[in-house]
């Protein structure tokens, strides 16, 4: 069985210049049907059980390997880490490489400023992609850690120099920070396994986007997301209706009467 969860953010009401998150997840067996999960985790006070209660109701054991796909984010790390103790964390793929795209951007941006130390970099970065994706974590982080000293090193005009310092370093922190969660990327795929949670993508923005109106920049109390996220997640796995029947059990018997009055 897998899970993947990530992170997204929404304007708070209380406080309208900052964001709050919510985590989204989806659970999928081998066999059955998927599951939606969402909460807001400042508010929900048994997160892990928001997690675990979906994936026993899919037939998950004590001892049963499950695989958490995630995004690396602090949140997200730490509920990994509770789910289960047979549990395999991956971290995501796709957020590896959208991070090295972004360092790409701004080493080609130097190549027109200073076009050794800019192709340099990019050569560096094919190389750091490379160990991450044949789960080289050691060398992947002495690369990381020469680039950064490389990036401190430079003096020149190129006007993202800061920002891509910047960048460098969170991207440091970041692999550091999930070290464990860093596989053999290339074996795994080969081997016709998840590497990448885009699946949980698809359902970020069918729970976040459409109801939360990121768009609009819509404003929520901890308190209201986190029940609206209850009822948008059970009504894409089909199950607010028998959660409604388990809650008011004369729903069922209204249903019968309308049918025999109908008929």
């Amino acid at each position: 069985m897998a899970i993947g969860l990530d992170g997204g953010y929404i304007r708070d009401w209380s406080d309208r210049k900052r964001n709050f998150e919510l985590i989204v997840g989806r659970s999928m067996p081998e066999e059955g049907e998927a599951r939606y999960i969402g909460f807001v985790h400042s508010y929900d006070h048994k997160p892990q059980q928001r997690i675990i209660n979906p994936l026993r109701r899919q037939g998950l054991q004590a001892n049963q390997d499950l695989t958490v796909i995630m995004d690396g984010g602090e949140e997200v790390r730490a509920l990994a880490e509770r789910i289960s103790p047979c549990s395999e964390h991956v971290l995501d793929w796709i957020h590896i490489t959208m991070r090295i795209t972004v360092l790409r951007q701004f080493a080609q941006g130097l190549v027109h400023h200073d076009k050794e130390a800019g192709m340099a970099m990019l050569d560096e970065l094919r190389q750091i992609k490379w160990f991450l994706w044949h789960g080289n974590t050691c060398r992947a982080r002495e690369s990381i850690d020469d680039l950064v000293l490389d990036l401190e090193a430079l003096d020149n005009r190129y006007p993202n120099l800061r920002k891509f310092r910047t960048t460098m370093r969170e991207s440091q922190v970041y692999i550091a920070s999930n070290e464990a969660s860093l596989i053999n990327y290339g074996e795994r795929y080969r081997s016709g396994e998840r590497i990448s949670s885009a699946f949980v993508e698809l359902t970020v923005n069918a729970v976040i986007s459409k109801r939360f109106a990121q768009k609009q920049q819509m404003q929520w109390s901890r308190r209201g997301a986190h029940l609206l996220l209850q009822t948008r997640t059970k009504t894409l796995d089909g199950s607010l209706r028998a959660t409604f029947e388990h809650w008011y059990s004369g729903m069922n018997d209204n249903v019968r009467c309308d049918g025999r009055v109908a008929a």
